[in-house]
């Protein structure tokens, strides 16, 4: 740079003060001028800026602001909870404010003091339950020191620096106290009911000492085997019990202050039953003793043991032997061991299926306890078909066997009489239903024998929707022949009916005003002839029937018939009840004779 000195000079930059001091000043900022000739007129000059930064150095000591600390905590706080939080201060920074705390009285070790390292404080922790009762407050001196001590500044003192730290202890309604938090006890089985076998006991820490109440969580005690005496703390027998069902009992005693039943403190009691002799030995297992017929005499078919639910001190010791009433018995005997078994031996050989399947032996078995119990268990013993091993092939019954001479076309014979004898049944029952099964026509017989019974005559004179009343109220009245021109025939027709005197029938041509009757007639004639036809007493009440109906009723529900089958013998039944309708509408000459 044209005017700009290019020869280079050093400048160094040196303390002026003796001591300079971090903590009151730790940066400052200088402004350098560099000139060339010396300084002389024409010379020309530049200038730069340079920080200066202090390094700190622990030359400072640990201070406490305060000479003394209160706190206060109740007596109920957990052990391993913080108590209260102390700090000395440090005018260094990083490693040289570093700190350790540490209590340098406390006789119970009750608190105990370590560093935050985040903030360096001392922290005081609870290391043992508090009582206020025992002891309510406590006189802590904790001392702070630098962990990081420069030699060159031990000259300035110490580095550490100590306070008081008082701590009160408050008073809590606390839970009753067990003097045994865990009480053992002992009671036989055969122990009669409302035995006393134990007592707890259990006492109010506060001041106040209030009374206490007794109670079992009946959640360790559901079938209530024990009771326990609210105020004594007496525990008894409630029931018998039984060793082999529940051994060992696991209670927890409750104590409740009679002042304040929220504060309930748990004791537990731990009761063992004593077995006594009270079990009868009985067959380990369920023993499957197989004999083969080809045994001889001497040979043990089975060696049995057995088990009993007692527990005798010294070990069970059992004894084997057959009852008197089969002691004597010519199959089988029973040799004692010695060891808690005993071995079934046979007595004889020759043993046969076809004579007995099955034996059953019982054995006697008594124990040693005091009073000695005995059972008698039953051994059943089954006869097998065994093979030259004597390993059993079957066992049991033996299957039944021909008689000798039986061929088997007889066989075949007999089987064939049996299935023609079953056949020759199964046809004559089906024979018998048949002729038992009703036809149709008679179903629909009794459906007309039920129309007619219920008296369904239909709506009488009132229903005129079928034919003309008038030729029935006038039969004189020539009829037009198209109003019934679904009925009315075409030409005359002649019409067969029995005379007074003779039983030959005649003919008559009839005029245009019957011709409703010969369409009764006709309809009559249809009725009697079809089967499948309803009773012509619902047709019939369509024509005649109503109220006022100077022909009276036609039903034939009027009539009395003490037949018990139905008869659809149309023209014999109502041919003289037409004879009736023709003289009362005719023209004074009957059809009817």
């Amino acid at each position: 740079m044209a005017g700009v000195p290019e020869m280079s000079a050093l400048g160094v930059v040196r303390t002026a003060l003796p001591n300079m001091d971090r903590e009151v000043k730790d940066q400052y900022v200088l402004v350098i001028q560099a000139k060339d000739m010396v300084g002389q007129m024409g010379g020309l000059s530049g200038t730069t800026s340079v920080t200066v930064t202090l390094t700190d150095v622990n030359d400072n000591p640990p201070r406490f602001s305060r000479k003394n600390y209160q706190y206060m905590v109740l007596e109920s706080l957990p052990v391993a909870s913080v108590v209260a939080r102390v700090k000395a201060l440090d005018n260094d920074i990083g490693p040289n404010a570093e700190m350790e705390y540490r209590i340098m009285e406390d006789g119970p070790g009750v608190f105990n003091i370590t560093t935050d390292e985040d903030t360096q404080e001392g922290v005081i922790i609870l290391q043992k339950p508090l009582d206020f009762e025992t002891k309510n407050s406590f006189n802590l001196r904790i001392e702070a020191t630098n962990r990081n001590i420069d030699p060159a500044f031990v000259h300035l003192g110490s580095f550490s620096d100590t306070t008081s730290v008082k701590v009160t202890v408050e008073d809590v309604n606390e839970p009753p106290v067990f003097s045994t938090q865990l009480s053992k006890m002992v009671v036989s089985e055969d122990a009669r009911v409302g035995l006393s076998i134990g007592r707890v006991s259990a006492h109010d820490p506060d001041s106040s000492n209030s009374a206490i109440r007794y109670s079992i969580d009946r959640n360790t005690d559901l079938e209530r085997f024990f009771n326990v005496d609210a105020l004594s703390g007496v525990i008894s027998t409630a029931k018998p019990l039984d060793r082999e069902v529940n051994s060992v009992h696991n209670l927890t005693i409750l104590a409740m202050e009679s002042h304040d039943p929220t504060q309930v403190g748990k004791g537990f009691a731990v009761i063992t039953v004593l077995d006594i002799n009270d079990n009868p030995p009985v067959f380990a297992i369920e023993y499957e003793t197989l004999l083969c017929e080809n045994a001889a005499p001497g040979q043990v078919i089975q060696t049995i043991s057995a088990v009993d639910k007692d527990e005798p001190p010294s070990g069970h010791r059992f004894y084997f032997a057959l009852p008197p009433s089969v002691a004597g018995n010519s199959n089988f005997t029973l040799r004692d061991n010695k060891d808690n078994t005993a071995s079934i031996v046979t007595k004889r050989g020759g043993f046969r299926r076809r004579e007995q399947v099955l034996y059953r032996l019982p054995v006697l078995i008594v124990d040693s306890g005091s009073p000695a119990l005995s059972s008698t268990n039953t051994l059943s013993v089954s006869v097998c078909d065994c093979d030259s091993d004597g390993v059993a092939q079957s066992c049991g019954a033996v299957a039944y066997t021909l008689p000798a001479g039986l061929s088997t076309g007889a066989l075949v014979a007999i089987l064939g009489c049996i299935i023609t004898l079953l056949v020759m049944v199964l046809l004559i029952v089906s024979m018998r239903r048949r002729k038992k099964e009703p036809l149709i026509l008679e179903e629909e017989r009794d459906v007309r024998e039920n129309i007619v019974r219920y008296d369904d005559e239909g709506g009488g004179e009132e229903d005129t929707e079928a034919f003309d009343m008038v030729a029935l109220r006038n039969l004189n009245v020539i009829r037009d022949p198209k109003v019934r021109r679904d009925v009315t025939p075409d030409t005359p027709t002649f019409f067969p009916y029995p005379r007074s005197s003779s039983s030959v029938p005649v003919y008559k041509t009839l005029p245009d005003n019957v011709v409703f009757r010969e369409f009764i007639w006709d309809r009559l004639k249809d009725a009697d002839v079809d089967p499948s036809a309803p009773p012509y007493d619902s047709l019939q009440t369509y024509a005649f029937e109503g109220n006022g109906s100077v022909a009276e009723s036609l039903s034939s529900l009027e009539s009395l018939s003490t037949d018990s089958e139905q008869n659809y013998d149309y023209l014999s039944n109502w041919g003289p009840r037409f004879k009736k309708l023709a003289d009362l509408y005719g023209d004074g000459k009957s059809v009817f004779s």
